[in-house]
């Protein structure tokens, strides 16, 4: 199976934060795993955690892909074509 073109494209950046959901930080809630964007380096929640702020920034914005920011995890996730792809 081919990636998608989004997928293909990626090359892996720095987040813009410290590794942690700065919407959730603000709500004075927490998180259970965080991703970061691609295309601008947010960082948000992941959908299992309470905001999902990741998905929302996705809504936001129409950045299609996310990497996970977990240790020791390596993979995409292409919202748009909702593929996903380890490296």
């Amino acid at each position: 199976m081919a990636l998608c073109q989004h997928l293909q494209a990626i090359e892996p950046i720095i987040p813009a934060a410290a590794y942690s959901c700065a919407e959730c930080l603000a709500l004075g809630d927490t998180w259970v795993h965080l991703r970061v964007c691609q295309s601008c380096g947010h960082v948000g929640c992941c959908d299992s955690s309470k905001n999902k702020h990741a998905t929302q920034h996705f809504r936001a914005t129409q950045h299609p892909v996310v990497t996970s920011a977990e240790p020791g995890e390596q993979w995409a996730w292409c919202y748009q074509d909702q593929a996903m792809a380890e490296y």
